[in-house]
This record gives structure tokens, sequence and C-alpha cells, in this order.
């Protein structure tokens, strides 16, 4: 196991347990008592996501429950985990996570465009539509929240979505839906 940025002795996991994860679609390796962060900065892994609003790259800051970069999708499908921390995720074999708030990829973003046009999107600038009663209907509702929002919508959620009048407002990273 070749780990350029892992200190050789010391800290809390089992240097005899190697597990298995993929982080984009590429497989690492990590030890038995990692977190996901930990696991990719032992990797050399040090781009883990990109900002929300003009999608500058970012790293990992901190290594508790107050990280405000490393954010994950966990798994697939039905069993995803949307917006999971990466200081608090625990490696487990045959973990799937995803960079959030990217596209297509996280080393090349197309919406990084984004930074280059900061002056003219003042603070709060993506807050402003969403906050309050939406009089734009639901289909224009859910643009939004795949817009705004870090993680995927299950195609559940947006089937139940769609099928009702609805007012979406934002609140941190959550969607919150109810009927009009």
């Amino acid at each position: 196991m070749s780990q350029p940025f892992r200190i050789g002795q010391g800290g809390r996991i089992d240097r005899e347990q190697e597990i298995q994860f993929t982080f984009n679609g590429k497989n690492y390796t990590g030890l038995a008592g990692d977190t996901l962060c930990s696991a990719l900065l032992a990797n050399g892994v040090h781009l883990v996501g990109r900002s929300w609003k003009y999608h500058r790259p970012r790293g990992v800051m901190s290594a508790g429950a107050e990280e405000p970069n490393a954010i994950f999708q966990l798994e697939k499908g039905n069993r995803t985990i949307p917006n999971a921390r990466g200081t608090q995720v625990e490696l487990y074999a045959d973990l799937d996570a995803a960079s959030v708030n990217c596209w297509p990829s996280l080393d090349f973003d197309l919406m990084s465009i984004n930074s280059k046009f900061s002056r003219l999107m003042p603070a709060g600038f993506y807050y402003k539509p969403s906050c309050g009663q939406n009089q734009c209907g639901c289909s224009m509702s859910i643009l939004f929240v795949r817009r705004r929002g870090w993680a995927k919508l299950h195609e559940r959620m947006i089937l139940i979505v769609t099928s009702i009048p609805t007012s979406i407002a934002m609140y941190s990273s959550s969607a919150v839906v109810w009927r009009a």
C-alpha cells in the first residue's frame, strides 16, 4: 500500500487491516479506523469538492464536525446518503463516495466559470429566489433544487415533489418541501 502522506506510527487506526473504497470512480486503500477524509489525505487526494456559489476548489480544512468543505454523496440509488461530512464518516469496505457540486468532474468543473462573474453576484444571490412562497410553479422549483442543491435527488423524491403543487425553501443544504 502506497500512501505518501500517512505518518508511520501513532493514531487510532489499525495498520494491519486495509480497507478498499472508491472516490469519484477511482479505487483507494485506507486503514481500519480512518475517516473518509483521513484516508483521502493519506492517499494524496487534496481536492475534495467545489464551493457552492463560485465552484472554487476546496480541500479538507479541519478534522472535526465543523469541516465546511468535505461534503460527499455516499453510495448510489436507494441507499444514497447525501451531504455526508467526510470527517464524520468512518471508512468501511466498498464505500462509494463522490464529490458534490461539480459537473462533469471534480477536476474539470464547467460551473467554475461562475468565479469569473463574481463581481456581478452579490452575497445572498442564490438565496433570494428560494426564500418564501415560490410563485413559479412546481417544475421551476425542481430546477432550483437541482441547480442549488449539493447532492443528487433520488428519482422517487422527484416524482413525489412533481405530483403535488409545492413551495420550496432552502435551509442550509436541505430542501424543505411543503404543500401550498
